[in-house]
């Protein structure tokens, strides 16, 4: 992995465009090519980013200072260095990925083995389907053959839809999935991060881990 703390301005070229001025931040480019732009003010989620596989030129057009970052469908991402204050490589090797309680990982593993759970004609794409920010835990198609995605909780809360909300805007760049809409699956799901879902077009399942387990299912609800 590499980090580059940098003063730098960053140009999104795609199906939008978005500017952010000259500012200090964060570049982190990845093994998978990933790269993407930090500030310190918002924890883990980056300003911009662009998924593999995507290449990276530097002093692309003869502009030395110049990052140019374009993934498969052609969008760009230009950072335009004006200070480099870091820049540093680092070998990580290959991470073991987070190991989830065993009633959420068992959740997990029943609903892609039941993925019909969901709506009829349901098919399974993956499970722990890999992104630049963390795995999402269940990708699928619907009757239609539209892609959804599931994130799968103990007890849901707002964090959990705003996890599932950086995933979605992720997954909807890449025209191979897009559009992507999303199924936020718990136990338990609390009034606020059922409101905040709705409010995001994302839909809510309520899971009977036991029900799951062999017994009458009659509790597995799809709001």
């Amino acid at each position: 992995m590499r980090l580059v703390i940098a003063r730098c301005s960053v140009d999104y070229a795609g199906r939008l465009t978005a500017h952010l001025p000259s500012a200090p931040r964060l570049i982190l480019v990845k093994a998978d090519g990933s790269v993407s732009i930090h500030a310190d003010d918002r924890a883990y989620k980056p300003l911009n980013w662009m998924s593999p596989p995507c290449t990276l030129k530097e002093g692309a057009d003869g502009s030395e200072g110049v990052w140019t970052v374009v993934n498969k469908a052609g969008e760009k991402l230009i950072i335009t260095m004006e200070e480099i204050l870091h820049d540093s490589s680092h070998e990580l090797g290959v991470d073991p990925g987070l190991i989830k309680d065993g009633v959420e990982a068992h959740l997990q593993e029943l609903l892609a083995d039941r993925i019909e759970t969901i709506g009829e004609g349901y098919t399974l794409i993956r499970r722990e389907y890999p992104t630049a920010i963390g795995p999402v835990d269940i990708l699928c198609r619907d009757a239609d053959g539209a892609t959804v995605a599931v994130e799968l909780k103990r007890r849901g809360d707002i964090d959990g839809v705003e996890q599932l909300t950086r995933y979605l805007e992720l997954l909807n760049r890449d025209p191979h999935l897009a559009p992507v809409r999303g199924v936020f699956a718990a136990q338990e799901i609390k009034p606020q991060a059922r409101v905040l879902a709705t409010d995001r077009g994302i839909g809510c399942l309520v899971l009977d881990y036991d029900a799951m387990r062999g017994i009458e299912d009659d509790k597995l609800r799809l709001f």
